[in-house]
C-alpha cells in the first residue's frame, strides 16, 4: 500500500467520524414541536453556533424563536434569531461570564408555557462561565490554568467549576419555570451530561468536599477566596448544587444526541468499505497520552510481526480523552504527544501508520487537529536537528510535527465527540 494512500485512509476516516458528529445532520432529528409560548435557545461549547444554525434552519418561521449561545473565538457562524457570542477557551474570560449572566436573565424571565431548549458541547464548562457569588473572573482563571497544567481528567475539573459557578451543577435549570430539553454533543468518557458542559441542566451528585479534594490531590494552590468559598460550602453555609431526585429537574429532559462511539463506528464502517478490518478500542480511554501511546504500540508490533489478534490489514480505532502533566512550556495537545510518544515506541516498525486528532479541530493551544506519523518519520525529523524524545520531555510535539511537515490542520469544526486515533497496521 502506497504511502499516499494510507494517507488518503486515514484522512478519510477522520472525515467519516466528524460527519457522524455534525451538528447540522443530528440537530434537525431531536428537535421538539414549539410550545405555546416562546422559545428560548441557550447553550454552550464548541458546538453551539452549529447547533444554533441547526434550529434556525429547522424551526418553523411562525414560531417565536430567541436566543444566545456561547462558543470558543473562531468558532462562530452567522444566524438570524440566536445570537452567538464567541468566548475564550479553555481559560474563561469576560465575554464568557456577561454572555452566561445574561443567559441566566433570559432563563428567569420565561414561563410554564414557554420552552427552553439548551444546547450543550464540550467546551461549555470555560465557555458558560458565571462565578459564583464572591468568586472574581480572575480567580476562576487562576485555578483553571492550575488544573489544566495538572493532569487532572475532565470529570474532576468540572467537579471544581460546578462548585465554583452561578449556572452550571444544574443551576441552570433550577433557574427554569419553563420545561427544558437538553440536546447534548458527547465528549467526555462515558457520556455522562453532568460532565458535559459541566452539566447545567443535569443533577449533580458530586459534593463541595469532593471539590476540595481535586485541588489537593492535583497540587493546586486555589486562591483566598475559592479556598473560602469550598469551606463554606462544605461546612452547609452555601447552598450545594442541585441533586439527583430533586424536583427541579422534574421537567428537564438531557438528550445525548452524539457521541465518540458513534464517530468510531462511522470510521470503521469507512475502513470495512475498504477492504481493511477495523478494531474499536474504546471510545473511553484515558491517561497520560505518551503511556497509552505505549500500550498501543506494543499491539500494533504484535500485529504487524505476529498476525495476532487480527491478521493485517487491520485499523485500529479509539476515542476519548488522554491527559497531558505539563512540566514544560512546550507547544502541543494530547494527540500530538500520543503521536510522538508512539513514533518513539515503533522506531520506524514497518507498515504502522497513525493519525491522532481532535474532533473540534483544535490539539491543545495550537492551530492544528492533530497529526500523522509513519515508518519514517523519525528518519526524515533526523536532518532537520529535531530530537524527538528531548521535544517529548518538553511537551513539545506540536514543534516536532511542525518540522516533519506532519500537522493535521483542519480549522474549527463546530463540533466535538472529543480525541479520534486510529493506527493503521498494513
Amino acid at each position: 500500500m502506497t504511502p499516499q494512500r494510507v494517507r488518503e485512509l486515514l484522512d478519510g476516516s477522520f472525515a467519516a467520524a466528524l460527519a457522524a458528529a455534525d451538528p447540522l445532520r443530528i440537530v434537525p432529528n431531536h428537535l421538539p414541536a414549539p410550545p405555546k409560548g416562546r422559545t428560548l435557545v441557550v447553550g454552550a461549547g464548541k458546538a453551539a453556533a452549529a447547533m444554533a444554525l441547526a434550529v434556525e434552519q429547522h424551526w418553523p418561521a411562525a414560531a417565536p424563536l430567541e436566543g444566545l449561545v456561547i462558543t470558543r473565538y473562531r468558532h462562530g457562524l452567522l444566524t438570524n434569531r440566536i445570537t452567538v457570542i464567541e468566548a475564550g477557551h479553555p481559560v474563561p474570560d469576560a465575554a464568557g461570564e456577561q454572555a452566561a449572566a445574561e443567559i441566566l436573565k433570559k432563563v428567569k424571565a420565561l414561563t410554564p408555557q414557554d420552552l427552553l431548549l439548551v444546547l450543550v458541547s464540550g467546551g461549555g464548562s470555560s465557555l458558560l462561565s458565571l462565578p459564583a457569588e464572591g468568586i472574581t473572573m480572575a480567580d476562576l482563571k487562576t485555578v483553571t490554568q492550575q488544573l489544566l497544567m495538572s493532569g487532572a481528567p475532565i470529570q474532576a475539573m468540572n467537579t471544581v467549576r460546578k462548585h465554583l459557578s452561578a449556572i452550571q451543577g444544574g443551576r441552570l435549570a433550577a433557574a427554569s419555570r419553563a420545561p427544558i430539553l437538553a440536546l447534548v454533543i458527547s465528549d467526555v468518557a462515558g457520556d455522562d451530561p453532568t460532565h458535559i458542559a459541566s452539566g447545567p441542566s443535569v443533577p449533580d451528585p458530586t459534593s463541595y468536599q469532593d471539590a476540595i479534594n481535586i485541588l489537593e490531590r492535583h497540587g493546586v494552590q486555589a486562591p483566598p477566596a475559592i479556598a473560602a468559598h469550598l469551606a463554606r460550602g462544605s461546612h452547609g453555609e452555601i447552598a450545594e448544587t442541585p441533586k439527583p431526585g430533586d424536583r427541579v429537574f422534574a421537567k428537564t429532559e438531557n438528550r445525548v444526541i452524539a457521541t465518540a462511539q458513534q464517530s468510531l463506528q462511522a470510521a470503521a464502517e469507512f475502513f470495512r468499505a475498504h477492504g481493511i478490518t477495523p478494531a474499536i478500542l474504546g471510545d473511553s480511554v484515558t491517561g497520560e497520552a505518551r503511556e497509552v501511546a505505549k500500550v498501543y504500540g506494543a499491539l500494533a508490533r504484535e500485529i504487524a510481526q505476529r498476525g495476532t489478534p487480527w491478521p493485517a490489514p487491520v485499523a485500529l480505532i479509539s476515542g476519548g480523552e488522554c491527559t497531558v502533566t505539563v512540566r514544560s512550556k512546550g507547544r502541543g495537545g494530547r494527540c500530538a504527544e500520543f503521536l510522538l510518544s508512539l513514533a518513539i515506541d515503533l522506531d520506524g516498525a514497518h507498515g504502522i501508520h497513525a493519525l491522532a486528532c481532535d474532533t473540534d479541530g483544535i490539539d491543545g493551544s495550537e492551530n492544528n487537529a492533530g497529526a500523522v506519523i509513519s515508518p519514517d518519520t523519525l528518519h526524515r525529523a533526523a536532518p532537520k536537528n529535531v530530537n524527538a524524545s528531548a521535544l517529548l520531555d518538553r511537551n513539545d510535539a506540536y514543534s516536532f510535527f511542525e518540522a516533519t511537515g506532519d500537522l493535521v490542520v483542519t480549522g474549527p469544526t463546530r463540533t466535538n465527540v472529543n480525541d479520534y486515533r486510529v493506527i493503521l497496521v498494513t
